[in-house]
């Protein structure tokens, strides 16, 4: 097929889409290459004194030479006139050989017009075309069992021809149905890109569990969950800093910092909710419950505010400030041009205002989390805080992990 859709480039228009070019080209390329057939065919007839047969193929070829110099600018007719030649010179050439067998069923090439429309045109103009055929070649056998005659063509020329126009229709259906399986499977294949495409992007917007819902349901997708721990942590002296730096500077940072704090919510198995500036939120037991979901959000506050100690992003010397509730708490998805998994409830209220309320470098974690972390995590009280619209609270500040535990056999921190 390449060699047919290299001939075809007089057709191409820069404007078009390739895939509709290419399909220009293949129809430029076949009949060209059938014109100059055409020619040689044509000329044998004549030589063996069939010279209105010759005269057929001749026409077909003189008129597609002709038509192909508006191939371009009047393409829709150009398609038109090639369809309607290929559909009907192959019968009027079998008329005047005589019939089916003295034309050597010449009529067959006639298929290819029906065939064609499907590469070039439209299913409905196939159809229209198919019936033509069809009807051409009940008429070819009316007219010559009412006036059948032979011509003068010798035997063994008359079976070589049946041989040649069997072969060369069944070929050209073969490469025909070979293009468009190609371009099937092409396009299968850009489908299943792009499907994967989507899925990678639901994903990074959705747990997968909640994205796996949306798919195959649509339902309105709202949960209730009695024990998740809830945690917020911010760059400590973040806006002044965002003033002093250039703007290709700030997000690099913030781009180092959100990194490395996916990555480290990923190794843990925790869904990372959203991030607002420099503020960045974790819900451990959401979308899927896990007992633990405590242990884990205080293992990865300790992770976190680790990493920025020891990473330095930007070069610079930052300061987590982290806190952390435990509770229940309502999660599901909002939006419907743009879906965000979310969770609501006085659980993510509470662990905003430990964040807030929290001190530079510690991580501030509420009665209900210290209880259930307080076998495995040191931690220190905290004088009462008076917190915004929650009143005098007992915190905690977490200073890590127990060394006894581990002595004792406990199972190290989730993630470790």
């Amino acid at each position: 097929m390449g060699a047919l859709t290299g001939i075809g480039d007089v057709v191409t228009d820069p404007t078009l889409a390739p895939e509709v070019n290419l399909r220009r080209r293949v129809l430029a390329g076949i009949s060209l290459q059938s014109a100059v057939a055409a020619i040689g065919w044509g000329a044998l007839y004549v030589a063996f004194g069939e010279p209105i047969a010759g005269l057929i193929p001749w026409t077909y070829a003189a008129v597609s030479f002709a038509s192909l110099a508006f191939a371009r600018t009047r393409y829709a007719w150009y398609v038109r006139t090639q369809l309607a030649l290929i559909l009907v010179l192959p019968f009027l050439l079998q008329l005047v050989l005589g019939g089916f067998v003295p034309g050597s069923a010449v009529v067959v090439w006639a298929f290819l017009s029906p065939l064609g429309a499907l590469l070039v045109s439209t299913p409905r103009v196939a159809r229209g075309l198919l019936a033509g055929f069809l009807a051409l070649v009940v008429l070819a056998a009316l007219l010559e069992a009412v006036a059948g005659h032979s011509n003068d063509l010798p035997g063994v020329l008359v079976a070589s021809l049946f041989v040649l126009n069997l072969s060369g229709t069944a070929t050209v259906t073969y490469l025909a149905m070979l293009f468009f399986i190609k371009q099937r499977d092409r396009a299968t294949a850009q489908l299943a890109e792009e499907r994967a495409r989507s899925e990678r992007l639901l994903l990074n917007v959705l747990p997968a569990p909640i994205a796996g819902r949306l798919k195959s349901s649509g339902e309105v997708i709202a949960d209730r969950h009695v024990a998740v721990t809830v945690l917020f942590a911010d760059i400590v002296g973040f806006t002044p800093l965002s003033a002093e730096l250039e703007p290709e500077d700030l997000v690099a940072l913030l781009d180092e910092v959100v990194s490395g704090f996916d990555a480290l919510t990923e190794a843990r198995g925790l869904e990372k909710i959203r991030t607002i500036g420099d503020a960045y939120m974790v819900a451990a037991g959401v979308p899927d419950a896990r007992a633990d979901h405590a242990l884990a959000a205080v293992d990865l506050a300790l992770a976190m505010r680790s990493y920025v100690a020891q990473r330095r992003p930007g070069g610079r010397d930052l300061v987590l400030r982290v806190g952390i509730a435990s509770g229940p708490a309502v999660a599901g998805i909002i939006g419907h041009l743009k879906f965000q998994y979310d969770i609501w409830g006085d659980t993510v209220t509470t662990a905003s205002r430990m964040e807030s309320d929290g001190l530079p470098g510690e991580i501030q974690v509420t009665e209900a989390t210290y209880e259930l972390v307080r076998d495995r995590y040191e931690c220190v009280a905290r004088p009462t805080v008076e917190v915004k619209g929650k009143g005098v609270m007992r915190t905690w500040l977490v200073v890590g992990p127990w060394t006894a535990a581990v002595s004792d056999g406990l199972p190290p921190p989730t993630g470790a």
